[in-house]
């Protein structure tokens, strides 16, 4: 980062400085025009928890003053305060502040444009009766003097597992134990919210474990930290799946979790006159029933695989598998493999195979995002999340609020010219792919990567190498068809070519999470609740109307007590927080009016 020039920054500092002291007697004295005053044409505000008790972005003054009109009489916020120097980029001044409500202490991001607001996030840090205990308030964990009843950690910790569940029914159940039920799960363990984490599997971090055996994390460490506990320094880059189910499995014994494995949820119900869920599961072969106030489905942000039907596949002789089953390639040595697919898993597969000499032939129905790994970790990345940005004070906490400020409605113009940068500095590797066949995209309006990630979660992949096999004819390529039907030994293709085939393997994705709501609630609620993900952006795959946050995630939705949780490790991390303290209000009496519930426009 560049060096701001004192006088600059000064500038920058004194007029948010200025801008703070206004908002904050305008917000005191309920003035909402003057509030308003404050504010470019063009404005945005995203509030996670504090105004809204929901994540919420108003655009516009409108859309601003609706929401104030609303809210600002219960929140009551105040003491407004610069927090460290702002900083003067072109003609917009940033900074930090901290604020308080009637109830928590708050952080926030501001952009100024000209002297008015054209970004404001808002978020809720801490409740104000209910911190957690960390550093000043972390417990002493001795006890000192003498006592006859003294119960050690252990003992405490036992007794705790024994009763949970059993005598003591849990406040919250979240139903998946990956990264996403165990990153919320420490988050309410820390604020005393009792919750039991449900999952299928033997061991936690079995999730990552039973995937094909190539798969590595294609996110650099700088943005996949766990909360609490980030990585240590000597972690990889890029790690490796069993290291990360290692790690999880740690995580959940350090973080004293209560992790309920080899546990499946059989259905659950919300029963109405008690206020509470009715959810069956299964531990170990025992039949229990579990009454908590909430219910989390942190199934994966991915939710139900995809798995296409075809005509004749009943009679295929060989082997079809969907990617999130593919055991790894040490059986299919010499065989011919078609992977249905040209994402992410479909190009680690494929190169695994052909690393195990396989013949190996990829289907690409439809173009693709391709961005190389480096390329993405030093234009898009790395100002935010890497050892450049650490090194300039820059942590994790910090970066996850840059990247929160911007509204979804702006980022594809803040995403673009990296993207354009890319597109430039490797234009000999697109060009060979697209000598190869291979259809590529930069999305729908050219913004990359992560906007094609937040509209619809598929589309992409990052390069870690397999492309140059595309590229090279290593895997074979067949680009803008599709499977017709499946022979015995064969595929027939949407062109009436015939591919020979001794495995299939479906690299074709995931329905919404609210397909679990289905499978496990009702079809009733799945609908009620509606869609999961995507932004309605009236992009492929993302259709209208716009909703300005991600659909369902992280905040209430349309059935009381139901929440989804999920997505990448820096969004499980990050987001897990607003959604715990929406739940520890809740456990605690607080009022939590939730302004600006979403309407459901999609149910799949």
């Amino acid at each position: 980062m560049s060096e701001i020039p004192a006088q600059t920054q000064q500038t920058a500092t004194a007029t948010v400085q200025g801008w703070l002291n206004d908002f904050d007697k305008a917000l005191q004295a309920q003035d909402i025009q003057r509030v308003l005053s404050l504010f470019n044409e063009e404005c945005y505000w995203r509030d996670f928890v504090t105004f809204t008790w929901n994540l919420k972005t108003c655009e516009g003054k409108d859309a601003i003053q609706a929401m104030l009109n609303a809210t600002l009489e219960n929140v009551r916020p105040s003491n407004w305060l610069l927090e460290g120097e702002a900083t003067q980029n072109g003609d917009i001044s940033e900074a930090w502040f901290t604020f308080e409500t009637a109830v928590a202490s708050g952080k926030g991001y501001l952009r100024l444009k000209d002297g008015k607001c054209w970004t404001l996030l808002t978020t809720m840090q801490s409740l104000h009766d209910y911190p957690e205990p960390r550093k000043h308030n972390r417990p002493k964990g001795a006890e000192h003097g003498a006592n006859k009843q003294r119960e050690t950690w252990l003992e405490s910790r036992e007794r705790e597992e024994a009763e949970l569940g059993y005598t003591q029914q849990p406040y919250c159940v979240i139903i998946g134990g990956g990264q996403g039920g165990i990153g919320l799960g420490a988050r309410l363990k820390q604020m005393g919210v009792p919750t039991i984490i449900i999952e299928r599997n033997e061991r936690a971090g079995d999730s990552w474990r039973k995937r094909y055996k190539s798969l590595c994390l294609h996110d650099p460490v700088w943005y996949d930290h766990l909360p609490y506990i980030p990585f240590p320094e000597n972690w990889p880059v890029f790690a490796p799946k069993d290291k990360v189910g290692d790690w999880l499995e740690m995580y959940t014994k350090v973080m004293e979790l209560n992790y309920w494995s080899s546990t499946e949820c059989q259905n659950a119900r919300f029963d109405e006159a008690a206020g509470e869920w009715v959810v069956n599961v299964k531990r170990n072969g025992e039949e229990i029933t579990l009454r908590p106030k909430q219910l989390v489905m942190a199934t994966g942000m991915s939710g139900m695989p995809n798995v296409p039907t075809f005509p004749g596949a009943e009679s295929f002789a060989g082997e079809q598998q969907h990617s999130s089953q593919h055991p790894g390639p040490d059986a299919y040595a010499g065989k011919k493999c078609v992977i249905l697919g040209s994402n992410n898993s479909a190009h680690d597969i494929a190169a695994a195979l052909w690393e195990h000499d396989a013949d190996v032939t990829m289907l690409q129905r439809s173009s693709t995002h391709i961005v190389k790994s480096d390329s993405l970790m030093e234009e898009v990345l790395g100002p935010l999340y890497s050892e450049e940005a650490v090194a300039s004070g820059l942590t994790h906490e910090k970066a996850d609020l840059i990247f929160a400020s911007i509204p979804y409605k702006v980022l594809p113009d803040f995403q673009r010219p990296a993207f354009e940068a890319i597109k430039q500095r490797d234009a000999e590797f697109y060009q060979r792919l697209e000598d190869a066949g291979f259809l590529l995209d930069f999305g729908d309006d050219d913004s990359g990567l992560f906007l094609k990630y937040l509209r619809r979660g598929s589309g992409y992949y990052i390069d870690v190498g397999a492309c140059d096999l595309v590229a090279n004819g290593d895997i074979k390529l067949r680009s803008g068809v599709g499977i017709e039907r499946i022979n015995p030994n064969s595929i027939t293709l949407s062109d009436g070519s015939e591919l020979e085939a001794d495995l299939i393997v479906y690299a074709t994705g995931y329905g919404s999470m609210n397909g679990w709501a289905a499978r496990l609630i009702s079809q009733e609620v799945a609908d009620k609740v509606g869609k999961c993900w995507g932004l309605g952006s009236d992009t492929t795959k993302d259709p209208g109307p716009w909703e300005g946050e991600l659909r369902n995630m992280w905040k209430p939705t349309q059935q009381e007590a139901l929440w989804f949780h999920g997505g990448n490790l820096h969004q499980s991390r990050h987001y897990s927080h607003y959604l715990a303290l929406q739940l520890k209000a809740r456990m605690e009496g607080l009022e939590t009016p939730v302004y600006g519930l979403q309407p459901v426009h999609h149910t799949s």
